[in-house]
């Protein structure tokens, strides 16, 4: 990257990693946290507004708890978030506040970015926050989530966030500092990929797995987030932050990954379907029906093959092509049990088979976002 160069964008969505604010011995890395917080006043004083999601609330409470590392049943996992969020956004606020700015806390669920009227909600908080000069500190609210209806990682909760707030960049900050071509640590010979065009399926198959028991993340958690982000029109990088002041480190051009913004984004009412996290349900269908989807149109129950989960009326699913690929997400017109009745119908046929006059379309093209067809593509800088 450039010098200066996130300085250039409007507004910048910073996750970052449990393993990187906690020490499994120490406990928070204050000195880390304070350099960090010096690169965000800098970032501010330049005129960009930062939303932080921060990891670490289970990490630190486990620390100040003595759990050790030993796996955590689900209630000493919420009782270690409780603990740790309180220091956590203590220590934001502290860090912050020496450097002339104001924190606000926001701890959000997984309905709060799924929901739409609740969407809407944390959407509006944060935006008047930007607006009365205060810097967003997002989490997960550890303390109630389950597995069942959890994020599971920070890194799609801050792809989600950087979409909800039409972010221009979002940056991932781990203890990795971009993507290789192999996981490193397995294969020597992995080469760095410095900027990536589009997120292939050959670019996930480059993905590794976590690396600490701090973190629930890992490379393909980070991959996901960059294409919630990327088709959102938001850019994103994967830096490492294991040094300090690592957001100055990646404007020096200190090793990162940069993953280039779809050049057709999706906007609007479509960002928030685009993002949904996990699909109520799948529809496969057939090669004809892709077509159609590519060239703008609806998704009529005739192309539908197959239809998979018990979803509802309104809810999200996925499209998948017939080679299982996912093509598209949209919110189905019908619940599961009349999808299966009606698909393969052609849309004369659908009022006889369910007794009432019902939607032509499965899936309306307004309420549809279709993948853009992608290449294996990587650009590699000299």
């Amino acid at each position: 990257m450039a010098a200066n160069a996130l300085s250039a964008y409007r507004r910048v969505t910073v996750k970052v990693g449990s393993a990187l604010l906690v020490d499994r011995e120490r406990g928070l890395k204050r000195d880390w946290l304070a350099s960090l917080c010096a690169d965000v006043a800098g970032l501010s004083a330049a005129g960009a507004e930062i939303c932080v999601v921060s990891s670490g609330a289970i990490a630190l409470g486990r620390n100040l708890l003595g759990l050790g590392r030993r796996t955590l049943k689900l209630e000493e996992s919420q009782a270690a978030a409780a603990v740790g969020q309180i220091a956590l956004a203590g220590a934001w606020s502290e860090e912050l506040d020496r450097l002339g700015l104001v924190s606000g806390q926001v701890l959000v669920t997984l309905g709060d970015t799924e929901e739409r009227r609740r969407y809407l909600n944390a959407r509006a908080t944060i935006s008047t926050l930007f607006k009365l000069g205060a810097v967003p500190v997002i989490n997960e609210n550890d303390t109630v989530a389950t597995t069942e209806i959890r994020y599971g990682d920070n890194d799609r909760l801050a792809a989600r966030v950087a979409t909800m707030m039409q972010s221009d960049l979002l940056v991932l900050l781990s203890d990795i500092d971009g993507l290789y071509t192999a996981p490193p640590a397995r294969d020597p010979a992995a080469r760095f990929v410095p900027v990536v065009d589009a997120i292939t399926p050959q670019i996930e198959a480059m993905a590794g797995e976590a690396a600490s028991e701090l973190s629930r993340g890992g490379m393909r958690t980070k991959l996901d987030a960059g294409k919630i982000a990327t088709r959102a029109g938001t850019a994103m990088i994967i830096a490492s932050g294991t040094r300090l002041s690592p957001l100055a480190a990646i404007d020096r051009g200190e090793p990162s990954t940069f993953f280039a913004p779809s050049p057709t984004p999706v906007r609007g009412y479509k960002t928030w379907i685009a993002g949904q996290l996990e699909p109520a349900g799948r529809l496969v269908i057939d090669d004809g029906a892709v077509g159609a989807l590519r060239s703008g149109k609806s998704l009529l129950p005739a192309g539908v093959r197959a239809v998979e989960g018990g979803f509802a009326r309104g809810d999200t699913v996925a499209v998948l092509a017939p080679d299982g690929s996912e093509i598209a997400r949209g919110l189905v017109a019908y619940d599961a049990a009349d999808a299966v009745r009606i698909a393969g119908l052609k849309s004369a046929d659908i009022a006889r088979e369910l007794g009432y006059e019902a939607r032509a379309a499965m899936i309306h093209r307004d309420d549809l976002v279709v993948t853009p067809a992608l290449s294996a593509r990587t650009q590699a800088s000299d």
